[in-house]
């Protein structure tokens, strides 16, 4: 430890050239004062964690303070994770403003984007980049210090990278240069860090900051209402019409909610533009500027009753169980509320509302307005609103709950935690002294809210993360210092599925070890799901990659096609996927006319182009534009990977033909062929007393029903066998989305691994294929552990001890080396002698060169020439058994016939 401070007392400061305003603004954060003891800390050991809320000032603070004490002098580098891109390019331009320096030297580099260069001294990035140069050095030798920043978000990869992080800091202290770690968390629940062995044998020492948040009074309900939305609408028009000025925040748990009150909000305050200039009974604006910077008042807001209107949008819903009267003890009169005309300007947020939609939340209201911004919980930590005095907490959040073992998604309205409850409180005292309504009793909130959040490696896949860990050639996940670990079942399941898939392969000698694939290596590559990583590299054909470019990049993006069943979009769905190969697409086929079609709107008129393309169609713009970012991303990491590709983000896409199409819809089951759906039959209808005309199928990992979804374009036609991208469930029905056709006899071909070869058929002959030197044969098969029936098919030769024997008669025939051909009319007996199944009891001799193949392992011409390398006579006795002792001198002279 002593050398470790001698080593950080050679630091020599760097001097820092702040103007005025920086200076000053900087005082006011509660970090400021505690600089001295976090250096100190972090001088005197290798991890330290830092815990702050949101606006201690500890994100743009922490990296200013080791540049300033000289951890980037000698060509090192700071590295500050952010779990958000846009979190690490806006940070990073702070602290260039504060440092009072450019770009070069405060740098931000998120996936293939980014300012950073080879004068950068603070790098700002995602966890996924950080992680991607530890695949290329382990130990970070050009880095002197490591921030992980929100790490209470407990992110899949920031959990990764404390594991990971934590063995370096281990192994750079042994060789002298030690690598410091610095944790920072908005929350005190950090015992899966700072108590966990695995992860720090000795704990690291924990920093506490105070908040610079003003006080924020929290009032709960007396009872829990039934119906939280009329709820809310309730109480904001309470605080509008009784409480001085001062932004709203309203958190929802869905885009639907959001909207529904916005409307109704709307139509109860309505903004007109003549309200800006005409007073209407409101306050002048001076007053109510002056009244922002005031304490609030101590106004219990049930203590009034909303005077009912005869209008319909002010009627509330009749099945509120909400009880807004005091109780009996509170012997204070109800008053009457009384209608304010003043208006309110409404704003909705949420993640899928357009960029410039979402930036109206920082812009100022029009004068004589109160903001009121209704929100899921985007709002709760990424986004500062200015002047929120009062926040309206429904209790709830929206969650996606995945079962692992089935597939199966679903979407759960559930009591938040209350970290969370206490993180929306605080955006009520950002700017000055606020409120929070809480529209839940206390006793409900003490007895049933959780504590804390599931860390996401807890809640989500986990295939991906497995595939990355073995790239980074971590081989035994269970034993990996996860901070919070999943369950070993999760871990085994995804590892099978990676098996599946071909990016992982058994390693017999050892157990629970599954070493990863060349194909493994060119998935773990790329940015996605094993599944579409997959995709991406079988389509190895330059015409097709750019059609799976825009499909991969499409279906990797949350909500790219609209959920709800428009009619023009119905038009539009099925006029891009209207009959032949083009409907068999499917889904995939909206996707990619959609793509293309943004493709050619943006090249034509740029943005606004785009915006009037997703208004005519119904598309997501903010959703489109997320997917043309990864396709460039994806586009740049192929042409680094594959020089020769020299593909460009520019490209004009002409449709398909009928061939590309299906070979796609090929490329597509390769990648999710354990993601297939069979149609039931006529009597499985029947027997489950479902309609017979109902799109019902069954799951190839599942026993119950599912259903396609209305969303689909195969919904009509309810093809008999389909592939499907996601199963979700809604109440007690499960649904299919993403649908391609396929057909059956393709499953042997493509997903071989989930195929049960039943017989190998001798009528129609197998086949040696001269150019690929491979043998094909038909066979009967069964797909899945349901053994679904599959027709006849023609596949690659599956590694029986029929293979070596068809391969003995393609050798003795002269098609796998033609200068055998010649001795063809000499042999004893016929080459197919030698596929009989009773050939090793009649003739012990004629059975030898099987036999010898089958010893060897070798299935292929490939494995015999590289034993002919090494021992030019291998398989000759065997040959010679099968010709006249007239012919063996000739044989051996030719031997090994190449």
């Amino acid at each position: 430890m002593s050398g470790e401070i001698k080593s950080a007392a050679k630091k020599q400061p760097v001097p820092i050239n702040r103007t005025s305003e920086i200076i000053k603004s900087r005082s006011k954060l509660p970090i400021i004062g505690e600089e001295q003891v976090i250096m100190e800390a972090i001088s005197e050991n290798d991890v330290i964690i830092v815990v702050g809320e949101t606006g201690s000032g500890k994100t743009t603070q922490v990296p200013q303070f080791l540049y300033e004490a000289g951890y980037s002098n000698g060509n090192k580098l700071i590295g500050v994770t952010e779990p958000r891109r846009i979190a690490a390019i806006s940070v990073s331009q702070r602290v260039a403003e504060e440092l009072n320096e450019t770009s070069d030297i405060v740098s931000y580099l998120i996936r293939f984007e980014g300012n950073a260069g080879p004068n950068t001294k603070i790098k700002f990035m995602t966890d996924g980049v950080l992680l991607k140069e530890i695949q290329n050095d382990f130990l970070l030798k050009n880095y002197s210090a490591i921030i992980l920043d929100e790490a209470h978000e407990r992110r899949v990869f920031s959990d990764i990278l404390i594991g990971i992080l934590s063995r370096i800091v281990r192994l750079r202290q042994k060789r002298a240069n030690p690598l410091k770690l610095i944790i920072m968390s908005a929350t005190l629940k950090v015992d899966d860090f700072s108590k966990n062995q695995k992860l720090f044998p000795q704990p690291p020492p924990i920093i506490e900051l105070s908040s610079r948040q003003f006080p924020v009074t929290i009032h709960f309900n007396k009872k829990t209402p039934h119906d939280y939305l009329d709820e809310a609408y309730k109480k904001i028009y309470k605080i509008h019409s009784n409480l001085p000025a001062g932004a709203i925040l309203v958190f929802l748990t869905g885009k639907l909610e959001v909207k529904q009150l916005v409307s109704k909000l709307r139509k109860a305050f309505p903004y007109r533009e003549t309200d800006s200039k005409i007073g209407v009974n409101t306050k002048c604006k001076a007053e109510k500027k002056n009244e922002i910077g005031k304490p609030l008042p101590e106004i219990n807001l049930d203590d009034y009753d909303i005077e009912m209107h005869s209008e319909d949008e002010l009627i509330l819903s009749e099945n509120s169980s909400a009880d807004e009267d005091d109780d009996d003890d509170d012997e204070v009169p109800s008053k009457i509320m009384k209608f304010s005309s003043s208006p309110l300007w409404v704003l909705p947020l949420y993640s899928m509302l357009p960029a410039h939609k979402q930036s109206k939340i920082f812009e100022p209201p029009p004068p004589g307005c109160r903001m009121c911004v209704v929100s899921t919980n985007v709002a709760e930590l990424s986004l500062t609103i200015p002047n929120v005095k009062y926040v309206v907490d429904c209790g709830k959040t929206k969650i996606r709950e995945y079962d692992p073992l089935t597939s199966v998604s679903r979407f759960s309205v559930v009591w938040e935690s209350k970290a969370s409850a206490n993180q929306r409180a605080g955006r009520a005292g950002r700017t000055s002294p606020g409120h929070c309504y809480r529209l839940f009793s206390s006793a409900l909130f003490n007895d049933e809210f959780p504590e804390w959040n599931l860390p996401e490696i807890q809640t989500t896949p986990i295939d991906n993360v497995i595939l990355q860990m073995k790239s980074m050639k971590i081989d035994k996940i269970t034993s990996f210092p996860f901070p919070t670990p999943p369950d070993k079942q999760t871990i085994l399941g995804a590892e099978k599925r990676l098996v599946t898939l071909g990016a992982l392969e058994v390693d017999k000698n050892v157990t629970e070890i599954n070493n990863i694939t060349p194909l493994g290596k060119s998935m773990a590559a790329f940015p996605l799901s094993p599944h579409y990583a997959k995709m991406l590299c079988l389509s190895k054909d330059r015409s097709l990659l750019q059609y799976m470019l825009f499909i991969i990049s499409a279906m990797s993006v949350q909500e790219y096609l609209p959920g709800d069943n428009v009619e023009a979009w119905k038009k539009t769905k099925l006029s891009w996927a209207n009959k032949g190969e083009f409907l068999l697409l499917g889904d995939l086929m909206v996707i990619l006319r959609s793509m293309g079609g943004a493709s050619h709107a943006m090249k034509k008129s740029g943005l606004g182009g785009l915006q009037d393309y997703c208004t005519k169609t119904g598309l997501h713009q903010k959703s489109i534009l997320e997917a043309w970012k990864l396709n460039n991303q994806l586009i740049n990491q192929l042409n680094i990977n594959v020089p020769s590709l020299k593909l460009n983000t520019d490209l004009d896409m002409t449709p398909p033909t009928p061939i590309q199409v299906k070979q796609i819809r090929q490329i597509v089951l390769a990648g999710m062929l354990d993601r297939v759906a069979r149609r039931l039959t006529t009597n499985e209808l029947n027997r489950n007393g479902i309609r017979p005309n109902k799109a019902a199928y069954y799951a190839s990992n599942l026993t119950e029903i599912v259903y396609i979804h209305n969303s689909s374009v195969l919904k009509k036609s309810k093809p008999e066998w389909l592939i499907y991208q996601e199963i979700f469930q809604v109440q007690d029905k499960m649904y299919i989305k993403g649908l391609t056709a396929i057909e059956p006899e393709w499953l042997p071909v493509y997903a071989n691994r989930l195929c049960k070869t039943l017989k190998v058929l001798d009528d129609p002959t197998p086949r040696y294929d001269e150019e690929t030197e491979k043998m094909f044969c038909t066979v009967n098969a069964t797909y899945g552990q349901a053994g679904w029936s599959l027709p006849q098919a023609e596949i690659e030769f599956p590694d029986i001890e029929k293979k070596y024997c068809w391969l003995a008669f393609f050798i003795l025939s002269g098609n796998v080396f033609p200068q055998l051909k010649d001795f063809r009319q000499h042999l004893l007996s016929e080459p197919d002698l030698i596929v009989k199944p009773w050939l090793k009891f009649l003739k012990e001799s004629f059975y030898l060169l099987t036999q010898t193949l089958i010893k060897n392992r070798d299935d292929s011409p490939k494995k015999i020439k590289e034993h002919w390398l090494k021992k030019p006579t291998y398989l000759l006795e065997e040959y010679l058994t099968w010709l006249p002792q007239s012919a063996h001198k000739e044989v051996k002279l030719i031997w090994p016939p190449l």
